[in-house]
């Protein structure tokens, strides 16, 4: 019965996108709102149908309804209700139906506000969210649909399909395979709805976008009308990079959160031209300029997310993080070219009224140095998106698949990182419109020697790699100058008034909280940098085998293998759990647990690294081989992670300056009045 609801829901839904495009569209070139809203409403209906087909299969998977195929192949009978229900986006067709369900919530969420200021735009962010969930319902209920059964056939075999084949009778197989065990870690609980908050949000303003140029508004209000959709977006798309590198950190057993995979580089990809946009928009706020930077900025952050989830979904990569092969990669390319192309025709079809009337007047005027941190965000990305697909490319044209190996995006993206932390430390004290060496100087200096003295503090402990000291020192720059920041603000108010100085920062940061709480992201974001050229500059590793009592040694710390035990448990696992005591310059600090899971249905291993935290480093040691615990001896890979917790502490930060950032603020009469005016201008 369920199954025959989450269907029709699909299908529902599916002809709900049909007529609701189409309404918009008609209302719009016939100018009768009623069609309009009749497509509002359809895009509104969207979002609990899907409601009705995402509880359907939850349910299905909560209480193991093993003959519907999805159920069987990503739960079992010895998982918790908790897995069973983060199995719906564990596997392709329900992760297809979680990532429609989403887009239908943030594509509702946006027809209940108020348009009566942007009535015009009404008709197209419709049709563009309903193409959009549209073309993910057609791969579902046409090639992923999670609600086929499984069917006995006359001639014993089992075959999968939505409907019953003529003599057959429904196979219900006794337990399911169970969920990938790489999947059950809690940071994939969390990661991908996370990931896929950021990919669809990213929908909202790109349809805004779009609706702008087809009506030919070129003021920034609809900059201004998605800003929050943006920040939430880029903070989502931020935090499920951040919890997916820390699961590869715990749960892939290399020492490390980032490998370069393809697919965790699509995901990447998106924010590589969502950060520049965030920046971007700021200009054609305050000064009218870089409309056409925008406009191609938010197109490439949507196809970017379209082709990252394809990567993820057709199995043309090789990924531990992409699903199963799958037929309906021609499908995703076939919309991204579509979306594309089209969305590019439209920005050249308005490219001369999106010109900019004000010229860059400075080199070192904040809106150049916002230009420079464009380009060096798109050249990562351009170089992320050429190692991506130069296997696709090499297969195609010399039939054997050649990989990109991670020395080439670290070499060839370190001095652009290099550089946007330069700017961080730069641009916050560059004037608008004109700005001098000299005038920068005078506002630099007091940041720069509390730069150089950190940096000379660094070197007193050891530090001599001199591209180290140099990434610190940008680090330490950057850090200075937003901090300066703060402090110049909030002390300039408590001159003014003789409140508290603490008082006054609360009050700065609430004044304007777009501002601050960017700067709060920037101090996030140099933590986490610190925690990357810790790790990728000076981890270090050793492996070797060692019986019981024995050490093994890595730089100042040292481990004495203490006891290993063997066991199976209730939910199907045998686990095999060492004992460590972990000693640092000879003085005991503590003891990890490193063990390995085999999972009995998925017959799949699991490494979890035993783990001694601390700010300064990570000492992260893998049980990686064991005799019989008669032979007493074990082998042990050890990873010591200098700062990588600086990482970890950085995005809960930037979480923070996130919400500061997106928190509403009231528009005051004068927002309101320049708004009208923009909008009149752009009618005339």
């Amino acid at each position: 019965m369920l199954v025959d609801i989450g269907s029709a829901a699909l299908i529902f839904t599916f002809l709900l996108c049909i007529y609701g495009s189409a309404a918009a569209v008609y209302g719009a070139l016939k100018n009768a709102p009623a069609w309009v809203d009749s497509g509002r409403n359809a895009m509104l209906l969207t979002f609990p149908l899907l409601t009705v087909s995402a509880l359907s299969l939850t349910y299905l998977l909560v209480t193991n309804q093993f003959q519907v195929e999805y159920v069987s192949a990503v739960t079992s009978r010895s998982m918790p209700v908790y897995l069973r229900i983060t199995s719906l986006w564990g596997g392709q067709e329900g992760s297809l139906l979680f990532w429609s369900w989403l887009l239908a919530g943030f594509a509702a969420a946006v027809t209940l506000r108020d348009w009566k200021r942007d009535r015009e735009f009404l008709p197209w962010v419709v049709t563009v969210c309903m193409i959009t969930l549209g073309f993910f319902l057609v791969l579902i209920i046409f090639f992923e649909n999670p609600f086929t059964s499984l069917w006995l056939m006359p001639n014993g075999q089992i075959e999968s399909a939505l409907f019953q084949p003529a003599g057959a009778q429904s196979f219900i197989p006794q337990d399911g395979r169970g969920l990938n065990p790489l999947l059950r870690h809690p940071g994939m609980i969390i990661h991908p709805p996370l990931l896929y908050l950021g990919f669809v949000s990213f929908v909202i303003p790109f349809a805004f976008a779009i609706a702008a140029l087809i009506t030919g508004r070129s003021d920034d209000r609809w900059i201004r009308v998605t800003r929050r959709w943006t920040l939430w977006a880029w903070m989502f798309l931020s935090m499920g990079l951040v919890l997916g590198a820390r699961w590869a950190y715990d749960v892939l057993g290399w020492g490390g959160y980032w490998g370069w995979d393809p697919v965790e580089i699509a995901a990447f990809m998106p924010w590589l031209a969502a950060t520049p946009f965030l920046h971007s928009v700021m200009i054609q706020e305050k000064r009218g300029m870089f409309k056409h930077w925008n406009m191609l900025l938010i197109i490439l952050t949507y196809d970017l997310v379209i082709f990252g989830t394809f990567l993820t979904r057709s199995g043309v990569l090789s990924s531990v993080h992409a699903f199963a092969q799958s037929a309906i990669g021609p499908l995703f390319f076939t919309f991204i070219a579509f979306t594309l192309l089209t969305s590019l025709g439209l920005l050249s079809y308005r490219w001369n009224s999106l010109k900019s009337k004000t010229q860059l007047h400075s080199l070192l005027s904040r809106e150049s140095l916002f230009l420079v941190n464009n380009l060096m965000f798109i050249g990562i990305l351009v170089i992320s998106f050429w190692g991506v697909i130069f296997p696709l490319l090499s297969e195609a044209i010399t039939g054997q698949m050649k990989s990109v190996r991670p020395i080439y995006y670290e070499r060839a993206t370190g001095p652009l990182w290099l550089g946007i932390l330069l700017l961080m430390g730069i641009a916050p004290l560059s004037a608008w419109r004109a700005s001098t060496a000299r005038t920068l100087g005078r506002a630099i200096w007091k940041p720069f020697i509390v730069s150089v003295a950190a940096v000379a503090v660094i070197m007193v402990s050891g530090i001599s790699n001199p591209f180290a000291l140099f990434a610190f020192w940008l680090c330490a720059l950057a850090a200075a100058v937003t901090i300066f920041e703060f402090w110049r603000g909030a002390a300039a108010r408590r001159k003014r008034t003789g409140a508290p100085f603490l008082t006054e920062l609360w009050r700065l940061i609430g004044r304007d909280r777009r501002r601050y709480g960017g700067y709060f992201i920037h101090l996030s974001v140099i933590l986490m940098a610190i925690g990357i050229i810790g790790i990728e500059m000076f981890q270090t590793e050793t492996q070797g085998t060692i019986s019981l009592g024995e050490d093994l040694e890595l730089g100042r710390y040292s481990i004495t293998f203490d006891k290993l035990d063997e066991f199976n448990t209730a939910d199907g696992r045998n686990v095999a759990r060492a004992e460590v005591s972990v000693f640092k310059d000879g003085q005991f600090v503590g003891t990890v647990a490193p063990r390995r899971d085999y999972f009995f249905e998925s017959r799949q291993p699991m490494t979890i690294p035993g783990l001694r935290s601390t700010l300064e480093d990570d000492l992260y040691i893998l049980l990686v081989g064991w005799e019989p615990i008669t032979a007493g001896s074990a082998t042990f890979k050890i990873y010591h992670n200098p700062l990588v917790n600086w990482l970890w502490i950085g995005s809960i930060m930037l979480m923070f300056g996130t919400f500061i950032a997106a928190w509403p603020e009231p528009e005051s009469q004068a927002v309101r009045a320049s708004m009208r005016a923009a909008y009149a201008a752009s009618e005339v």
